[in-house]
């Protein structure tokens, strides 16, 4: 019994255990591919799993399942799935996924060993000695192509896109951009409806993060500013923006404190009327320059 004891006792003051590894060996270029990630750890640690903001390169992140912790004798297991697509022509590609260990000022990383996954090729190899097929029957060309005809076509075509960019080109080009940018804004409001509405039901840490995440990726758009990469202060002070932080938070706490904000509602409408308020202005910004 004080064996026991004192096995668990030493696992529970260690380092986390991280285990990541991919499902498959090798995949063809885009291929949708499972990396799983594990880590075991005993009482006492505060865990957090990368989102979607890490940067997955060379792998684009398509999806991520995570599943229930599971604690047995004083050990908890949190285990994921995420699903990633490779599109680097490498022979072999290099990975690895962390874990962060959050403390009260501070965070730790724990990295699980490489794993390795190696690309597969569509196209067979061409053989050492190629072999040509004997054939002296005549083949008759048409000569008769009215090829005058085809120039003056085309360049009559080049003209005129020429006149047509001299003169509408700028006008043309705006209203691309301005089109472009309500069918980005489309898409954003159809995301996040979706997402206030979720993290509104079940406010925990997945929906907390898929949140801020959305934010900060359109801020981003909108901006050209790596708002993924900055901090709150930093993006705050970008913004001019003090009251942010207060909203930041109060999402916040539900993702490093496992905390319900008091006000998460109006800390939402407060993010959505930033978005809102950046792309009238830059629709408004786009379209004086006509």
């Amino acid at each position: 019994m004080m064996t026991v004891f004192f096995l668990n006792t030493s696992l529970q003051a260690q380092s986390p255990e991280v285990e990541g590894y991919f499902l498959q060996d090798s995949a063809k270029l885009g291929e949708r591919v499972a990396y799983i990630l594990k880590a075991k750890y005993g009482t006492g640690h505060n865990i957090v799993f990368p989102d979607s903001t890490y940067d997955f390169t060379p792998f684009v992140l398509l999806e991520k399942k995570t599943y229930m912790s599971t604690t047995a004798e004083g050990v908890t297991l949190d285990s994921a799935i995420y699903f990633v697509s490779n599109f680097s022509l490498d022979p072999v590609v290099y990975f690895t996924l962390p874990i962060y260990e959050i403390f009260k000022y501070d965070s730790l990383v724990h990295r699980p060993l490489e794993s390795s996954l190696a690309l597969q090729l569509m196209i067979d190899p061409l053989p050492q000695e190629l072999s040509f097929r004997d054939n002296n029957v005549y083949q008759p060309i048409d000569t008769d192509f009215n090829y005058p005809l085809l120039i003056a076509i085309l360049i009559g075509v080049t003209v005129m896109a020429l006149v047509i960019a001299f003169f509408f080109g700028k006008k043309l080009g705006r209203q691309y951009e301005i089109w472009m940018e309500k069918r980005k804004y489309k898409r954003f409001v159809q995301r996040w409806k979706k997402a206030e509405m979720a993290f509104a039901g079940s406010p925990d840490m997945d929906h907390a993060d898929e949140l801020l995440g959305l934010w900060k990726t359109y801020m981003e758009h909108l901006k050209a500013k790596p708002f993924r990469e900055w901090t709150t202060l930093e993006i705050s002070d970008f913004l001019e923006n003090k009251d942010i932080i207060k909203d930041f938070r109060e999402i916040e706490m539900i993702i490093y404190a496992g905390k319900s904000g008091k006000d998460l509602p109006q800390a939402c409408q407060n993010l959505w009327n930033i978005c809102n308020d950046t792309y009238q202005q830059k629709i408004s910004t786009t379209d004086d320059r006509k």
